[in-house]
């Protein structure tokens, strides 16, 4: 509460802001409020982030080795050099781009005085002593000073952990990264760029951080291990074929042919470009992704919790009436009579009309107050009372026509939580004003209740004017949204500040299970074991305040769900920021975009569904990826190990089976090209916990069974009798067989396209083995029945054997989920 403070003696610009020429000057004395962007990539960062990689490197000296024997096409896998970093480098352009033009739209401006005008700039367009002025649920930008103060209360709990709003008085100092709570005001930018408090935090990481990613954590997981396998299975490998009695140019083809499948080139590629092309898709149906792990959070969302207005219903509202006591029924109570009710209905809309032109920054219910009682009363404004979700309601002070009897202090918000501060203050007569607001709220109305108060500072109600019926028309796709929700197994719950039964009114006109039980969040215990079983067990939750939001949203998280929380208000501020994925409307305020790690550019709840799909999608095929990658890393090592293991223990040297144009025909036909099109596929499951312990579980015992049976194809085809190029060719059909039945195995269940994959994919095999231009490229040679006979049973039980090794991984993921 508060009368328009100033600070008339403070030097420098006045209240009227700063000149062209001013700001100007501080431009150029770079006093301007940019940073650099710490967040994203430059295009020539993406570029050196793709081209100069590990991977790369090892796979440059490997092709450099290889073309140093004159065998050229032995060469092509590094070909995958230029194929990983080109793809990589595209698709991070376009969904930098998508991010860049989403972000300038979905941008939180602040509002400045410029040369007496108000106008709206970027925020790193704001220079040093530029006059600012906030609202509620504005974000502060930069540091600065307070100038004017209106009932102005800031939030600093996203900077301090503190969670009571701040009152901020002339002179008193407000920091970037806070917002407004309530009320208004104007202050001077005293700290700029990296200058400013936030952007201190930020550089230190010590506030601002990703959400946490199991996927990139578990990659990396999966990384390290394979790093230690590849160390002594290569060294292997390279004493094994350097020591023999081959041909130099034979040994080190043989050596590369080892090391090059052993590294898991294409995860990190394809695990890049479904993030980006993630993006991608998002950002054509307007939605801003702040944190692209968000994307992977999206897909283990098993509750959203909404709020009402906003999100189920539109956050543009229409006054519906005004009911004084002459409206109720004959049976009431109401001390009034049909006499007296028109004069209380013109006091009644003067009030309304007043308290809305006293408010600068009026919310929804204020605009539409204002749109209804365009014309306001000559009412002095001595003292006013801003809204605050806290305390449910605003008010004012005038100084008025005494005969409007217009004098005093009103009130105007919830109705249940003035009608009990009235009951505390004796006021009597009550019950017929608690029926009626019961009666309304019950079919989804909004109503809030007028009373005269003695004052504002203690609110002391002297007496209930009239109920204000706000009407909200249901977002027309917000049906279908929750429909989605319920075939997907994600429960709904609604929470929001607004009456328990007008919320559940609303929840139970869009058929939400459990919504015929609504709860008051005043009701709720504080202990945060028993509120996490009561807020597990209710749907729908009406006067909620902020902080109960955040405390609701970790009692669900306390119960081991990953939760996604909707919101459009300052009062969803907490809650958004504490989720597991923050979800605002971009017509939100600027704190919320700010918080989210996902902004609705569009306002549209039907756009969550498609949301939460592309998350699904996009970690469901990254694990059906990672499966192929390290299943073909898992049986090279194998390999390289099985072939090596002879030479070390004294006996005779095996030189490896493979060349390097075989190891890199297996990758395009079972690994690189399916992997592509998978990544990009349809995939509606929920992602579950344990990414990187189900994938080694499904990788491991494929790649054991396949180079296992490889190698024993080899042996068993390879003598004195036979040449090395038939035995080799054993060797390969057996691995090849096997590892499109492990590809066949990832694609299920199967469509028509991924039938026409796989399809595409054997017959690229079959042509590669039969066509004999392609053989004699590949020096292939197929030997007679019995070989092929060999290679093809040795495959079948190696299929055999990976069906029942995955039937048990299955079995083993279902047990843990």
């Amino acid at each position: 509460m508060s009368t328009v403070q100033t600070l008339d003696d403070r030097p420098g610009a006045p209240l009227t802001g700063l000149t062209p020429d001013q700001v100007a000057e501080r431009v150029a004395a770079g006093a301007v409020n940019r940073t650099e962007d710490s967040t994203g990539r430059s295009t020539w960062q993406i570029v050196r982030a793709n081209v100069f990689t590990r991977i790369n490197a090892i796979f440059a000296v490997l092709a450099a080795i290889v073309v140093s024997t004159g065998y050229f096409i032995d060469a092509a896998f590094g070909l995958l050099i230029i194929a990983n970093s080109v793809v990589g480098i595209i698709q991070e352009i376009r969904a930098k781009r998508t991010l860049d033009r989403l972000a300038i739209v979905g941008q939180a401006k602040p509002r400045v005085r410029r040369d007496g005008a108000s106008q709206e700039i970027a925020p790193e367009d704001v220079v040093r002593d530029d006059l600012i002025e906030l609202g509620p649920g504005d974000q502060v930008m930069v540091d600065g000073e307070v100038l004017e103060s209106s009932g102005l209360e800031v939030d600093e709990s996203l900077l301090t952990g503190e969670s009571d709003a701040l009152a901020k008085t002339p002179g008193d100092e407000v920091l970037s990264g806070s917002f407004v709570s309530s009320g208004t005001g104007l202050y001077r930018a005293t700290k700029v760029g990296s200058e400013a408090y936030a952007a201190k935090l930020s550089a230190e990481a010590s506030k601002f951080t990703l959400v946490n990613s199991e996927l990139r954590n578990g990659i990396n997981k999966i990384l390290k291990v394979i790093t230690w396998l590849l160390i002594p299975a290569g060294v292997l490998s390279i004493y094994n074929q350097l020591s023999g009695h081959q041909a130099l140019s034979d040994a080190l083809r043989g050596m590369v042919a080892a090391l090059v499948p052993m590294v898991p080139e294409g995860l990190v590629l394809m695990t890049t470009i479904a993030f980006a092309v993630g993006v991608i898709r998002l950002g054509r149906r307007q939605c801003l992704v702040n944190e692209l792990p968000a994307i992977e959070g999206l897909a283990r969302v098993d509750v959203v919790c909404a709020d009402k207005t906003g999100t189920l219903t539109e956050n543009a509202m229409r006054l519906g009436s005004v009911e004084t006591p002459g409206d109720f029924s004959a049976d009431d109570d109401a001390d009034a009579t049909p006499g007296a009710d028109g004069a209380a209905r013109q006091l009644a809309a003067s009030a309304l009309a007043a308290l809305a032109a006293s408010d600068p920054r009026p919310n929804a219910s204020m605009e539409a107050i204002r749109e209804a009682y365009p014309t306001a009363p000559a009412w002095e404004v001595a003292d006013t009372l801003p809204f605050a979700s806290s305390r449910k309601y605003s008010g004012a002070t005038f100084r008025g026509d005494a005969a409007a009897d217009a004098s005093g202090s009103w009130l105007l918000g919830a109705p249940d939580v003035l009608l009990d501060a009235a009951e505390a203050a004796g006021v009597t007569g009550l019950e017929p004003w608690r029926r009626e607001t019961d009666r309304f709220g019950s079919t989804g109305l909004r109503v809030l209740l007028l009373a005269r108060a003695r004052d504002l500072d203690s609110a002391t109600i002297q007496a209930p004017a009239a109920l204000v019926i706000l009407e909200q028309k249901v977002r027309a796709e917000a049906p279908a949204t929750l429909e989605y929700f319920a075939e997907q197994n994600v429960k709904v719950k609604v929470i929001s500040g607004d009456n328990a039964d007008s919320v559940g009114a609303v929840a139970r006109s869009l058929h939400l299970a459990g919504a015929e039980r609504t709860v008051d969040a005043r009701t709720l215990d504080a202990d945060p074991a028993t509120l996490a079983d009561e807020v597990d067990r209710g749907t729908v939750f009406g006067r909620v305040t902020p902080d109960q939001k955040r405390a609701m949203v970790k009692a669900l998280q306390s119960k081991g769900h990953t939760v996604a929380m909707t919101g459009d208000g300052v009062n969803d501020v907490l809650a958004l920021k504490d989720a597991d994925i923050g979800v605002a409307m971009g017509a939100g305020s600027p704190a919320t975009r700010a918080v989210a790690q996902i902004v609705l550019l569009d306002n549209s709840f039907a756009t969550l569904p498609h949301v939460v799909a592309e998350g699904r999608r996009v970690i469901g095929n990254i694990e059906r990826v990672a499966t192929l990658f390290l299943t073909k890393t898992v049986y090279s090592v194998l390999l390289a190990i099985l072939v090596g293991l002879p030479g070390l223990i004294g006996l005779d040297q095996v030189p490896y089976p493979f060349l390097p144009r075989h190891v890199t025909i297996v990758g395009w036909f079972t690994i690189g090209l399916p992997a592509f099109v998978l990544s990009l596929a349809p995939n509606h499951d929920r992602a579950q916990p344990g990414f990187a312990s189900r994938v080694l579980r499904r990788a491991l015992p494929a790649g054991v069974v396949v180079g296992i049976a490889a190698f024993v194809s080899y042996l068993m085809v390879r003598g004195d009798a036979v040449p090395q190029a038939q035995s080799s060719t054993a060797a390969l059909l057996t691995l090849m067989t096997i590892a499109l039945w492990v590809l066949a195995i990832v694609a299920r269940p199967y469509t028509w396209w991924k039938a026409l994959l796989l399809t595409a994919m054997i017959g690229g095999t079959v042509a590669m083995f039969a066509i004999p231009g392609a053989r004699s490229v590949l020096q292939l040679e197929i030997g007679g029945p019995a070989q092929l006979w060999t290679a093809f049973g040795v495959a079948a039980v190696g299929i055999v054997l990976v069906e029942i090794a995955w039937w048990f991984g299955n079995r083993k993921t279902r047990a843990a989920v």
